[in-house]
């Protein structure tokens, strides 16, 4: 029987995370490259990115960082060439950049519906295509999508266009994994419920939306406290690893018991 320790040793292998630089991100980035990945960390913050990565270094473990602006198809499409030249291969894609900007439905532009769309939805497609052909020449792979409990049931109002861009990625990655699964091709989502964030935080200081929304959902959480990056990055090591190995087209909620409410 294989050890623990070998379950989850990623030794070898090559990750790449998007929006891997601040938040969930983060903490995915630092949990693969613990267990063993080489982790390329794509973020349109270049700095951030690099700061990331050079903590990741310092701890001994092995990380680059690389600006990529995931609403582009050439940054994608470079992204994973750039990856496989450097590292040799693709093992895992973790599907992590996106954003929530709260705007209600009558005051919503369609430049800003389309932009969501295209960071959160579109980038999705596009990295699944490039990785996975990729993937598909090594003979196996591991994509991850981050959706959102926003996926199954709405947190607040404003985040419609947030909301139907998740729905979007929950329904991709199913019929993903349906696709791929003769490739030897994993492709799995977490989806996060409130998760202290910089975003987040933004949200809940001076940011557009509404306090009371924000007070609300806080309150109809049952374990009383919003989840941290690690617990996000430490549910993607578990799907990163042979710990998940007969697992595809699944979605793993990370919510404190949020939905429950």
């Amino acid at each position: 029987m294989t050890s623990i320790q070998e379950l989850l040793d990623l030794s070898g292998q090559v990750a790449i995370v998007t929006g891997g630089a601040k938040g969930i991100g983060q903490g995915i980035s630092y949990r693969l490259a613990e267990a063993g990945a080489k982790v390329l960390i794509a973020d349109l913050d270049l700095e951030a990115a690099q700061a990331t990565a050079q903590t990741i270094v310092d701890k001994g473990w092995a990380a680059v960082a690389r600006k990529v602006d995931v609403s582009s198809e050439a940054d994608i499409k470079t992204m994973v060439e750039s990856c496989v030249q450097q590292f040799g291969s693709v093992d895992i894609l973790v599907n992590n950049a996106g954003i929530f900007p709260p705007v209600p439905i009558a005051q919503l532009a369609s430049d800003l519906f389309e932009k969501v769309m295209h960071v959160n939805l579109r980038s999705v497609f596009l990295a699944t295509k490039y990785a996975g052909d990729a993937m598909k020449s090594q003979g196996s792979g591991n994509i991850i999508n981050i959706t959102s409990i926003d996926a199954i049931h709405p947190s607040m109002i404003g985040l419609a266009h947030y909301d139907a861009s998740k729905h979007g990625v929950w329904g991709f990655t199913k019929n993903a994994a349906l696709e791929l699964a003769e490739h030897n091709i994993r492709v799995n989502a977490v989806a996060p419920g409130g998760i202290q964030t910089p975003g987040v935080a933004a949200m809940q200081g001076d940011g557009p939306a509404d306090p009371e929304a924000i007070k609300a959902f806080m309150a109809n959480i049952p374990m009383h406290h919003m989840g941290q990056p690690d617990d996000i990055g430490k549910v993607v090591l578990f799907l990163a690893s042979t710990m998940s190995s007969y697992m595809t087209g699944e979605q793993i909620v990370v919510d404190g018991g949020a939905l429950l409410s």
